[in-house]
């Protein structure tokens, strides 16, 4: 291992370039958005439906929409009205969206006759930061940091209302691939449904997504699932193959039994399924599209004219509902004759069932593809409210001219704001497809900025979906062995989401959009290869000699089996040098096996979409990289280090021992040395850190803000610490540990912490936090009330406090003149701790509030000091984690003979079980750097059992003058006597985690109840008590402390005195009679309304919620009566 001098960095020196490490943590965000609304939305007007409907004149209108132009954020000067760039910094401040205005043209015509076309700006749309749209995309490091960003700033997300948001990257089966799937819920889908079928994620070019699933069904035949406008429908593949070709059966016949001659069952099946047709009288193409679209001419009414025929209704199923991703009937129709081939070679186990569930058949929604298709959507719903709003005003006597259309279409521009605002700001889905998603809500996440890692980590998590966390199979959770290299096995959460929430490897990478000349060529290449193309003539191949090639989910040909390795190894070349086909091409060909059932169902497959997962790999023949997909991974031999190649077998090798683990993992020291646990502990923890989180402290109005006061560079780190500029945003501090059980309060993974040490700053951290005050009243003002000369002391004259003015609880806040009620309103502060006042902003909202020119909001950001205090909770980068138990002076600590006092005294009983080494190798390897001036690389792997970490630095610590095992005698800090043990004494590189018990500590005496139950109310915040349930009643009873139930949950709960009658036990029964009251106001006498006597009625203590609950049985008819004894008082 070799150790580096550490390296005096120029903080000063701002970069002329951007890291590229964390430039690619956005780029897969921000490639897609560039995506959606360069190419992608050109192509998804395409397919968006024309409204067409006729006015009572009897004029037949058509409206379309011809384009659609986003425009970069601006904002507009509400003095000279002048328009200039909004940049994320204001938007931010302000509270308000980066967006930028979305125009419209719209095309109409009348009776045919094309009318003068309209364009609109129809509101504004979210913008993602540092897209070709944005502002901030084409500026250098410098140039970010004047627009008060970071000079690393990667992008990728989204600004709404203040917030930053990120749409999440979901887990999606992969796209244009027959999946053949085995599931229960099938059967319930119809009379002799099956649970066996082939299901099919189509996506367009500009990303919509339908799914079609082919099933089996009991009596041989199989039937064609689509959807349309979350609705579900089926139909017999047979009447949709006929629909799609003008040919013969005996040529339909031919293409499904192709290669499968000899399936004598497959064979009967398929005649089976062309003689229920002629039941049917559906003999031609003509009678088939006839039939079709009568079916379902009803349920499509809403997308198609009442004047469309039955043929138009089957073209627009076809066309829109049927394998969308291949344009051509004859693609489609060979696509299903695939599918076909594929469902009954499973059927009769000649092949292997997929799963889902791995990475192998899974890629990833990207944010610019969730965008594309909700304005997609958004756009389509706008036609039909236009088209309400012009039918809402026809008459007789009502023309259409492109005023009245400008008029329908203002009154719905802002219509696709709110809704994109809505998806981007909460996540939630409105539309009029499902878009082939399997949730509607949580599609975007607020990017958390406690830490670097916790901040980087949100661009490389994927999730599996909301649908799976609440199934309670684990099959969706398991790490699989095809996930290698693109799904890191460590850095997962712990608890309910393990499995659910995962990440990106450090090399994985999410291909882009391909390059359209390069794909268009490929077809070509594989011709002079060797391939067949396939025609509309019925290819004749003989069983188990050719395979089917599949281009994105289109049969292009068919590849003799003699030539497949040699066209394989050629194509994979021209790939490696990106020439002639893409660099992001996958090639997966999967052969055939003599044992039947031993293998997926055979074929060359080839992918050339975006948004799969891609790792890079040495391609040992031209010793270059190779960009490789998860799904022929699993057909390649591929080597981790020389010495596990195999000649004449393993074509490629690892580029890093390293590579399989994510961002987070690599910044482990020595993860190779820990129990796997405490890696992924770690893995959480270290986004639990107080650290550094932003340069631009006072630039920023973000809720809640964590902040290290003393930060520190780690002595021992990975490589990948110094790639990822970590110690920009340090997150620790380096402490010095004395592992020794010296007190009794360092037990069960307490700590004891040196309280001189705490003093003059460790780990000191803070707390920022803003309150945004809003005035309702556009007449409203700050302003300090000048009658109250007491307010001076702690508010300026404008009503808002002095910046880096200290405050307590119950201090003036701010405050403001009331329009409405005529009178100045006071703020105080809420806050239990003291505060610091850091910033002190005043802002408006939105452009339209701008114009109004009166100040409609305030944001105060105040710092909270948090020293270290008992009960704070710290851990080591091993994944050791544990609460500070006592301040202990210096003076009391042991100390070394050099006069050394611990930071941090552990206890070593936190070794054994937890088997962290790692921390044990770096307090030597700590120790050796302080002692050199060195930091040593800790990047995992490096080591092995001849040559151990323990023996490298061992030596080093004995080159120094130190004990080679690390450890020193020390003396104790009461009597000053030598211990008697010699004690493990280094450095480690200590977190500060954000646990804070100023945060957590709740208590209360007495305090506000819930009005119904008349119970102490729950919450913190609202000074309700601690939670006393049904685990802490059974300790109590356990401890023989039964009393202090009744104190707890009765007497200082909701204790009150209610009437009954001891003779019938009614709570309910015992009123006071109207001629009672009437007679007598001083002595009321009291009756049970059943008994009709009040010689029984008495006093009793019950608690209020048994007096609520028999209320609430007796409104259902439910009578109870209460057994009384003479302990109740008369009354």
């Amino acid at each position: 291992m070799v150790s580096s001098k550490s390296n005096i960095l120029n903080y000063s020196q701002v970069p002329t370039k951007q890291n590229k490490h964390l430039k690619e943590l956005g780029a897969p965000h921000v490639d897609s958005f560039n995506y959606a609304v360069d190419e992608g939305l050109p192509e998804a007007l395409k397919s968006l439906m024309p409204i067409t409907f006729t006015l009572k004149n009897g004029k037949k209108i058509r409206i379309e929409i011809q384009r659609v132009d986003i425009h970069i954020p601006t904002k507009t000067d509400s003095n000279s009205m002048k328009v200039s760039k909004l940049y994320p910094k204001e938007a931010r401040l302000r509270g308000c969206t980066y967006d930028a205005p979305l125009d419209i043209t719209f095309g109409w015509s009348e009776d045919g006759v094309a009318q003068p076309l309209v364009k609109m700006e129809v509101g504004r749309v979210p913008i993602m930061l540092k897209s070709r749209k944005c502002n901030l995309s084409q500026l250098k490091p410098a140039e970010l940091i004047e627009r008060n960003e970071h000079a690393c700033e990667w992008g990728g997300y989204f600004i709404v209302g203040g917030n930053e948001r990120l749409i999440r990257m979901l887990i999606q089966t992969r796209r244009n691939y027959p999946i053949a799937l085995k599931r229960s819920t099938w059967k319930d889908r119809g009379t002799l449904f099956s649970d066996i079928g082939v299901q099919m994620r189509c996506v367009k070019q500009d990303q919509t997504a339908k799914n079609n699933v082919l099933h089996f069904v009991t009596d041989g035949t199989a039937k064609l699932m689509f959807t349309h406008r979350k609705m579900i429908f089926f139909a017999p593949v047979m009447l949709i193959m006929k629909a799609l070709l003008d040919c013969s059966d005996e040529h339909i016949f031919n293409h499904i039994m192709s290669g499968f001659q000899d399936n004598l069952y497959f064979k009967s099946c398929v005649l089976s399924m062309i003689q229920l047709l002629y039941s049917e009288k559906i003999v031609t193409h003509k009678d088939a599209q006839e039939y079709l679209g009568a079916a379902f001419k009803v349920k499509f009414s809403y997308d198609l004219p009442t004047l469309e025929t039955n043929v138009d209704v089957c073209d627009f199923i076809l066309r829109e509902c049927i394998c969308p991703h291949a344009e051509s009937y004859f693609d489609k129709f060979q696509c299903l004759v695939f599918m076909l081939q594929k469902l009954f070679s499973v059927v009769q186990n000649d092949s292997l069932k997929d799963s889902v569930d791995g990475p192998m058949m899974q890629e990833l929604l990207l944010g610019g593809h969730l965008y594309l298709q909700a304005l997609k959507d958004k756009l389509q719903s706008l036609l039909y409210i236009i088209k309400e709003n012009i039918v809402k005003r026809d008459n007789p006597k009502y023309n259409l001219n492109p005023l009245e259309l400008r008029s329908s279409i203002s009154k719905c521009n802002k219509y696709i704001e709110l809704r994109m605002k809505t998806l981007i700001g909460t996540g939630n889905l409105t539309s009029l497809d499902n878009l082939g998603l399997q949730q509607s809500t949580g599609l975007s996440v607020n990017p958390e900025n406690i830490n670097r890692m916790r901040y980087m980590s949100h661009f490389r998590a994927v999730h599996r979906g909301a649908y799976f966390s609440e199934m309670r199979t684990t099959d969706v959770r398991q790490l699989l062995p095809e996930a290698w290299g693109f799904i890191c096995p460590v850095h997962t959460p712990d608890g309910a989401p393990c499995g659910l929430l995962n990440h990106l490897s450090k090399s994985c990478k999410v291909s882009p959009m391909p390059n359209e000349r390069l794909v268009e060529n490929l077809l070509g290449v594989l011709l002079s290869l060797g391939m067949e193309a396939v025609t509309s003539t019925p290819f004749r191949r003989k069983p188990k000699s050719h395979y089917s090639v599949l281009l994105d989910g289109r049969v292009v040909g068919f590849l003799a089996v003699e030539i497949s390795i040699d066209l394989i190894n050629k194509l994979r070349v021209k790939k490696v040098l990106g020439e002639e086909v893409p660099r992001t091409l996958e090639i997966v060909l999967i052969e055939y096996k003599e044992m039947k059932g031993a293998s997926q169902f055979p074929g060359l497959f080839l992918f050339t979409s975006p948004a799969r997962m891609m790792r890079p790999v040495k391609h040992l023949a031209l010793n270059k990289e190779e960009l490789i997909g998860t799904f022929e991974q699993v057909y390649m031999d591929i080597a981790i280090c020389p010495e596990e190649m195999y000649p004449g077998r393993t074509t490629h090798m690892e580029l890093s021992k390293t590579h399989f683990l994510s961002n987070l993992a690599n910044l482990i020291p020595m993860p190779d040395c820990n129990q796997s646990p405490r890696n992924m502990y770690q893995c959480q923890m270290g986004k639990q850190t107080m650290g550094t989180p932003c340069h631009n402290f006072h630039r920023r109005d973000n809720t809640k803000l964590y902040r290290l006061q003393t930060p520190g560079s780690p002595f021992f780190k990975t490589s990948f610490y110094d790639e990822l500029q970590m110690d920009d945003f340090p997150m620790g501090t380096n402490a010095i540990v004395a592992v020794v059980s010296y007190t009794g309060y360092d037990m069960e993974d307490a700590m004891v912490l040196n309280k001189q040490s705490v003093e003059r700053g460790f780990a000191y951290g803070s707390l920022l936090m803003s309150e945004v005050i809003e005035l309702k009243n556009v007449s409203s003002a700050f302003e300090r009330d000048p009658k109250r000369e007491m307010l001076a002391e702690f508010l300026d004259i404008d009503g808002l406090p002095y910046p880096g003015a200290r405050l307590l609880k119950g201090n003036p806040l701010y405050c403001y003149f009331d329009a409405k009620t005529q009178n100045y309103a006071v703020g105080y502060l809420k806050a239990k701790d003291e505060i610091y006042v850091e910033n002190v902003r005043v802002t408006i909202d939105t452009n339209e509030q701008a114009k109004q020119l009166n100040i409609l909001k305030a944001s105060i950001t105040y710092r909270v000091p948090r020293a270290p205090s008992v009960g704070d909770k710290f851990a080591s980068r091993a994944g050791q984690k544990g609460i500070c138990s006592y301040l202990w002076a210096s003076e009391d600590l042991p100390f070394t003979e050099s006069g050394l006092v611990p930071d941090i005294v552990f206890n070593p009983h936190g070794f054994p079980s937890r088997m962290t080494i790692a921390m044990m190798i770096e307090m030597m390897a700590g120790k050796s750097a302080a002692l050199h001036g060195m930091k040593y690389d800790a990047t995992p792997f490096k080591f092995n059992e001849e040559n151990t970490a323990i023996d490298y630095f061992g030596k080093l610590l004995e080159a120094g003058g130190f004990n080679y095992y690390g450890t020193e005698r020390m003396y104790s800090g009461t009597n000053g006597r030598e211990m008697k043990a010699s004690i493990f004494f280094g450095i480690v590189h200590y977190q500060r985690l954000r646990h804070m018990v100023a945060d957590k500590w709740q208590v209360r005496s007495t305090g506000p109840i819930d009005s119904l139950t008349r119970q102490p109310i729950k919450g913190r915040k609202k000074g309700g008590g601690v939670r006393f349930g049904e685990m802490e009643r059974d300790s109590l009873l356990s401890h023989g402390a039964a009393y202090l139930l009744q104190d707890r949950l009765f007497l200082n709960s909701d204790r009150t005195t209610v009437i009954v009658c001891s003779k019938c036990g009614s709570l309910i029964g015992p009123v006071i009679t109207r001629s009672e009251i009437i007679k007598d106001h001083s002595e009321t006498q009291i009756k049970c309304s059943l008994c009709k006597d009040s010689s029984h009625i008495r006093n009793m203590e019950v608690p209020y919620i048994l007096k609520y609950l028999i209320a609430e049985l007796s409104s259902v008819n439910i009578y109870i009566h209460l057994k009384t004894s003479d302990v109740c008082k008369a009354v």
